[in-house]
């Protein structure tokens, strides 16, 4: 597969909204252009923060064909000396209560539990892990990123995000954005590719399989991150729409999508979320004051019988200056302001 070829794909049935010429070649390699149009956003048929389901209107936009890789962030850590949220030091009083020991730079890593747990108990799978960060994804003591080079680059806060689409020339989607494209023209399906989880028996994302987080059954072949692309395209030549790994956007969380009140005459154009983070905590956990952008997608953490969200319309909070193992990003160019 060739990551730097933009294809040519057809409106498929279900699509709606206009479709748009695309403006001249692609503005960087591995770009397709996602076509504007008006499609359904959101589900009321699952969690509680992606209703209510509503048309919006989102303007054409540019967007790489997968996440951001290792081997993308090594070159723009070589050319700016960049330094991730994960490698900097800590500041004692931004952790008033922290063992010592916890601070040093570090990141969260998932550790696979021996047996079932509370699934209420984030503590029991997620290691605050000394060192982590996107060089040494399970921290020093794991193997580093080389051999990895086509993974998805993880341990990337929302900062370190930012930091690369400047560098590169583009942006993080808006939430609006990431959603139409990962939909690829299928308006309302369940999943990036339709409404069968697994058409034909074909895996298709990089999800957990078997009972989380304990048991990994591995049948699609990946138990931690996949190279871009192991996985089918959708109709806009997207790959890791679904699993893989989380994505940054730009837009701050709130409970719920503000809709449109059903009338046509109020869709939204080209929507971006609150306007500031006063509103963007996490309801699920009331003592953190971090404000949160939304991540989509899923990742291959995601599981039927914990968080079923490798379907576009799920989304989740994530703390800005927070990365884990499983949470990545992808850039869009938008050829006009909007």
């Amino acid at each position: 597969m060739d990551m730097d070829v933009v294809g040519e794909h057809a409106p498929r049935e279900g699509q709606t909204g206009h479709n748009e010429v695309a403006p001249g070649p692609a503005p960087a390699p591995g770009m397709a252009w996602i076509p504007g149009g008006t499609y359904w956003m959101g589900s009321d048929h699952h969690y509680p923060e992606e209703k209510p389901a509503h048309q919006v209107t989102v303007s054409g936009f540019w967007m790489d064909v997968a996440p951001v890789t290792n081997e993308d962030f090594a070159r723009f850590v070589e050319a700016t000396g960049y330094v991730t949220v994960a490698e900097r030091p800590l500041n004692p009083d931004d952790f008033p209560g922290a063992l010592p020991e916890l601070l040093v730079p570090g990141s969260l890593v998932f550790r696979k539990t021996a047996h079932r747990v509370d699934l209420r108990d984030l503590s029991q799978w997620w290691v605050y892990t000394p060192g982590a960060c996107w060089r040494w994804p399970e921290g020093p003591a794991g193997r580093d990123w080389r051999g990895r080079e086509r993974h998805p680059v993880v341990h990337v806060c929302f900062e370190d995000a930012e930091a690369y689409a400047a560098w590169a020339g583009k942006s993080l989607p808006t939430e609006a954005e990431w959603e139409r494209a990962a939909r690829g023209g299928l308006d309302r399906k369940v999943y990036v590719w339709g409404d069968e989880f697994s058409p034909d028996g074909r895996p298709m994302a990089n999800i957990w399989q078997g009972e989380f987080p304990w048991q990994n059954l591995n049948t699609d072949g990946f138990e931690g991150t996949s190279p871009v692309g192991s996985f089918p395209a959708n109709a806009y030549g997207l790959f890791d729409m679904a699993g893989n790994v989380w994505e940054w956007t730009t837009d701050w969380f709130q409970e719920r999508h503000q809709g449109n009140g059903g009338k046509p005459c109020c869709i939204p154009v080209n929507p971006r979320g609150p306007a500031t983070h006063e509103r963007s905590l996490d309801p699920c956990t009331p003592g953190v004051l971090i404000p949160r952008r939304v991540l989509k997608g899923g990742s291959h953490l995601c599981a039927s019988n914990y968080c079923l969200r490798y379907r576009p319309a799920a989304r989740s909070p994530q703390a800005v200056d927070s990365g884990t193992t499983h949470i990545g990003f992808r850039c869009v160019h938008r050829p006009l302001s909007g």
